[in-house]
C-alpha cells in the first residue's frame, strides 16, 4: 500500500480497471434515471505525518487586581485575630456599648449623691395695716429682710430612707412699732428624715435602677464576648479558606507545569516517529483545561483574600489591601477529642447566648420585687427636728424691748450661738399613710413582668435546645471531617500510583496518552480533595470550639473594655 502511495505507475493496469468499473456504474445510472455521485480523485494521496501547529503558550500570570505581589503580608492566625480585635468595627462598637452601661451604672448610683441647694435674697415688704396693735407708722408696715438658707438633702442607700437638713438666718428690718428687737437675726436648722415602713423599705425604684445596671453591665460584658467569639470565628473560617485558596493554586500550577512537561515529551516522541500527531492536541487540550482551572482558582484567591482583610482592616483606605496575604500558620490543627456530654456541659457553662438569657430573668426578678413591693400600701415614718436661734437690737419705740432676755440681745453672731445652745427645740414624728384606690398600674406592672418571666423561660428552654442541636451538628461534623481527611489523603496517594503507573507504562508504550491524561486529571481532584478536607477540618474545629462557647480561650484572646 504505501509503494502505491508513492508510485502510480506499478499499479496502471489496476487503475484503469478502477476507472471502467467506475464508466460501468455511471453508465447503468443513467439507464434507470440516476446521477451518480462522483468520487474525487486526490492529486496526491495525505501524508503519513502532516505538521501540526503547536504555540507554546506562557504559564498565567501572578498578577492580580489591586495586589503588588512584591509586597508580601506573611499572617499568622494568631496575627489575623489581633488585627481583628483590634480594628474591627463590631468589636469597637461593643466595646463602646460596655463603657455606655458602665456610665449607666454610675449615673444610677449618683442618686445617692447628697444635693446641695442655697438661695440667697433680698426682699422689702410694704403691708397696709389699720390696727394699732399691728404697729403701723401711717397706716403701714415696711419689712426690709437680708434671706439666705444652705440645705442638704438625699436618700439612704438602705431600707430607702430620705434626709432633708437646711440651715437658714436673716437680717429682718421693721418699722413695727411693737417689735421689740430691730434689726433682729433670726437663725434655725430643721432636720428631717423619712423612712418607708411597708412599700420601699426592702427595694425602691432607686435600688431596682442600680440593679438593673448593674445587669445591663454584665449583658454588655457578654454580648461583647459574644461579638468577640463571633469575630475570632469568622476570621478563623476565613484565613483557612485563603489557605486553602492557595494552597489549589499551587496545586493546579503544578499540575499545569506536568501537563507543558507532557506536550514537551509528546513532540519530541511524535517527531521520532513513536507517537501519532494527534497526541500533542490531546497534550494542548490538557494544558487547556489546567489552565481554566488555574483562572478559576486565582478568582477564588482573591474572593477569599478579601473576605479576610474585610474582617482584619479598619476601614478601605489601610495600605494593607494592597499587599497579598501569606497564612503561615501550620495547616495540621490539634483536633479535639471530648464528647458529647462533656461537650454539652461546657456549652451550657460558656455560651454568651445562655448567659445573656440569665442576665435577662435576674433583670425580670428585679422588677418582679419592685413590683410586687408597689402594690402594698405606703406607710412611712416622718420624723423632723428644728433648733432655733434668735438675737438683735432693742427697739427703742417699742415700751416691751426692755423686757428681752438678755441673751436675745446681740447681733448675728449671738443668734448663731443661741441656736448651737439649742435653747428653743422643736420635735416632730409621725406617720405618714397613702393608699391608691385599686392601684391598677402596679398591678399591671406586676402582671406584665410575671408574663415577661414566663416568656424568658421559654426562650431558655428554646435556646439550650438549640445549643443541643449545635452542639451535636458540630460534633458530628468534626468527625466526619476527620474521617473524610483520611479518606481524602487515601485517595491522594492512590491517585499518585496510578499515575505514576500509568506514566512508565507511557513510556513502554503500553498504553495510550488518553489514559495518561485521565489518571492526571484525577490526581489534580484529588490533590484538591484532600485539600478540600483539611480545609473542612480545621473549620469544622473553629465552629465545635465555638458551638461550645471556648473560642477565646482555645485562641487565648482576653477581651478588654
Amino acid at each position: 500500500m504505501l509503494v502505491f502511495l508513492r508510485s502510480k505507475s506499478l499499479f496502471e493496469p489496476l487503475r484503469r480497471s478502477i476507472i471502467g468499473m467506475a464508466f460501468g456504474v455511471a453508465c447503468a445510472a443513467a439507464i434507470y434515471g440516476q446521477t451518480p455521485t462522483p468520487t474525487p480523485e486526490p492529486d496526491e494521496p495525505m501524508p503519513v505525518a502532516p505538521s501540526f501547529p503547536t504555540s507554546s503558550r506562557p504559564m498565567p500570570s501572578a498578577e492580580r487586581v489591586g495586589i503588588d505581589n512584591a509586597d508580601q503580608l506573611p499572617l499568622t492566625l494568631d496575627q489575623a485575630i489581633e488585627m481583628a480585635l483590634k480594628n474591627n468595627n463590631d468589636i469597637e462598637a461593643s466595646r463602646k456599648d460596655v463603657k455606655i452601661a458602665d456610665f449607666n451604672l454610675r449615673g444610677a448610683n449618683g442618686i445617692y449623691d447628697p444635693l446641695f441647694n442655697s438661695q440667697t435674697y433680698y426682699e422689702s415688704r410694704t403691708t397696709p395695716t389699720a390696727s394699732t396693735i399691728g404697729g403701723a407708722v401711717n397706716g403701714a408696715v415696711t419689712q426690709r429682710q437680708f434671706y439666705g438658707d444652705v440645705g442638704l438633702s438625699g436618700f439612704v442607700p438602705k431600707f430607702g430612707g430620705s434626709y432633708d437638713v437646711i440651715f437658714n438666718s436673716s437680717r429682718l428690718f421693721t418699722t413695727n412699732r411693737n417689735a421689740t428687737l430691730n434689726p433682729q437675726f433670726p437663725s434655725s436648722i430643721v432636720a428631717t428624715f423619712t423612712q418607708p415602713l411597708f412599700r420601699n423599705r426592702r427595694i425602691d425604684n432607686n435600688r431596682r435602677l442600680i440593679e438593673i445596671a448593674k445587669k445591663n453591665t454584665n449583658l454588655s460584658d457578654s454580648q461583647l464576648r459574644q461579638k468577640a467569639m463571633d469575630t475570632v470565628t469568622s476570621v478563623e473560617q476565613a484565613y483557612w479558606d485563603l489557605a486553602s485558596a492557595l494552597r489549589n493554586l499551587q496545586v493546579g500550577m503544578d499540575a499545569l507545569k506536568q501537563a507543558k512537561d507532557q506536550l514537551e515529551s509528546n513532540q519530541r516522541q511524535v517527531a521520532k516517529g513513536v507517537l501519532a500527531p494527534i497526541e500533542i492536541v490531546a497534550a494542548n487540550a490538557q494544558i487547556a483545561s489546567f489552565e481554566q482551572a488555574v483562572f478559576v482558582t486565582q478568582e477564588s484567591v482573591t474572593r477569599a483574600e478579601n473576605t479576610l482583610k474585610t474582617l482584619l482592616l479598619p476601614d478601605r483606605t489601610s495600605a494593607e489591601w494592597q499587599r497579598p496575604i501569606t497564612p503561615v500558620s501550620p495547616i495540621v490543627q490539634a483536633v479535639p477529642q471530648i464528647g458529647l456530654a462533656d461537650a454539652m456541659t461546657e456549652a451550657l457553662k460558656n455560651r454568651p447566648e445562655l448567659e445573656q438569657l440569665a442576665v435577662n430573668a435576674e433583670i425580670n426578678k428585679v422588677n418582679l420585687r419592685f413590683y410586687r413591693d408597689q402594690t402594698k400600701p405606703q406607710i412611712d415614718l416622718v420624723g423632723s427636728y428644728t433648733a432655733s436661734g434668735l438675737a438683735g437690737t432693742r427697739n427703742p419705740l417699742s415700751s416691751g424691748s426692755s423686757n428681752v432676755p438678755i441673751n436675745l440681745i446681740g447681733g448675728y453672731f449671738n443668734s448663731l450661738g443661741n441656736l448651737l445652745q439649742q435653747d428653743f427645740p422643736t420635735y416632730r414624728a409621725g406617720i405618714q399613710i397613702s393608699i391608691p384606690w385599686h392601684n391598677r398600674t402596679a398591678e399591671a406592672n406586676l402582671g406584665r413582668t410575671i408574663v415577661e418571666g414566663d416568656k424568658l423561660k421559654n426562650q431558655t428552654a428554646q435556646q439550650e435546645q438549640l445549643v443541643e442541636a449545635d452542639v451535636r451538628n458540630s460534633l458530628q461534623a468534626l468527625r466526619s471531617a476527620e474521617a473524610r481527611l483520611t479518606s481524602a489523603t487515601a485517595a491522594r496517594e492512590a491517585a499518585e500510583e496510578l499515575y505514576s503507573s500509568e506514566e512508565r507504562k507511557f513510556r513502554g508504550g503500553t498504553t495510550t496518552f488518553y489514559l495518561v491524561a485521565q489518571r492526571q486529571t484525577d490526581l489534580l481532584v484529588a490533590r484538591a480533595n484532600e485539600i478540600i478536607a483539611r480545609t473542612n477540618l480545621n473549620k469544622a474545629i473553629s465552629a465545635f470550639n465555638r458551638s461550645i462557647g471556648k473560642t477565646l480561650d482555645v485562641n487565648n484572646v482576653s477581651v478588654t473594655k
